[in-house]
């Protein structure tokens, strides 16, 4: 039997993670492969039942709408529960164990570390699996205050408490503020199916960055409305990029050939 690791979600057909892991299985040479798996919200108990099981099996990235409800299922040694409330991989033990991480966190940090944000305020759109890592690396960004947008606001407000971050829980409807620095869509709001994430950037100054973290189409009208300003913008094929190195390593104990990302987005772009 080939040794595997998968994605699961629900839905799972939109996932690009498989070409990704499968550029860089193919770039060293390794006998591996990396599925894309439908796991329901019902099927998460017994999937993970039978992947404890199974010792071909490295492990999983985890995509929308499990990555808070798998933590009930897999091994918690790193305190993820109570650090970002979400994880987004798993990996097999030597016994089967599934011990669950999170590696969204790094993944969305690394395409910013080239720039200065101290002290500078940030707004964040969502509470959901993938807002927690991204408010997560925020928390150890040294950001100023934080606006958390989403529909409930006791629960943005929840969230920001939760991470220790100075700031605020608006909803919605209201403007942004003009002094943001960083604007992060971290909801599926302008993802191919859902919702457009509406918003009007033209209390943005000239210095911030807007950051989507869909990548669903690659250009949301969020980021074609940021380019159309001229602003500088990161898309969400480089969080993707960034977390999936990271959960590569684990399952496959090598690192990818980073210097190949060039390559893995006309992959993943064409």
């Amino acid at each position: 039997m080939t040794i595997y690791a998968e994605v699961i979600g629900d839905p799972i057909a939109q996932s690009k993670s498989p070409i990704i892991h499968g550029f860089w299985l193919d770039a060293l040479g390794i006998d591996a492969e990396y599925r894309r798996t439908l796991v329901s919200a019902d099927d998460l108990p017994g999937y993970f039942a039978s992947r404890r099981a199974d010792p071909d099996w490295r492990g999983c990235n985890i995509t929308m709408p499990h990555k808070i409800a798998a933590l009930d299922h897999v091994e918690d040694r790193g305190d993820v529960r109570h650090t970002i409330g979400a994880i987004n991989t798993v990996v097999r033990a030597e016994d089967g164990t599934p011990i669950g991480t999170n590696t969204d966190a790094g993944g969305f940090y690394a395409p910013l570390a080239g720039f200065d944000l101290s002290g500078k305020p940030v707004t964040v759109v969502g509470a959901g699996g993938a807002a927690r890592a991204v408010l997560f690396a925020l928390a150890r960004m040294n950001v100023g205050p934080v606006t958390l947008m989403n529909r409930n606001v006791l629960k943005g407000g929840a969230l920001l408490a939760a991470f220790g971050l100075k700031g605020q829980a608006r909803p919605l409807a209201q403007p942004l503020a003009p002094d943001t620095g960083l604007l992060v869509n971290a909801s599926t709001l302008g993802m191919a199916g859902q919702p457009p994430l509406e918003l009007d950037l033209s209390p943005l100054g000239e210095q911030a960055i807007v950051y989507d973290i869909v990548y669903a189409p690659l250009e949301t009208p969020l980021l074609a409305a940021a380019n159309a300003r001229g602003l500088e913008t990161v898309d969400g094929l480089e969080m993707l990029v960034g977390q999936a190195a990271l959960a590569f390593e684990l399952f496959f104990g090598v690192a990818p050939p980073r210097d190949r990302d060039d390559d893995v987005r006309d992959l993943l772009i064409a």
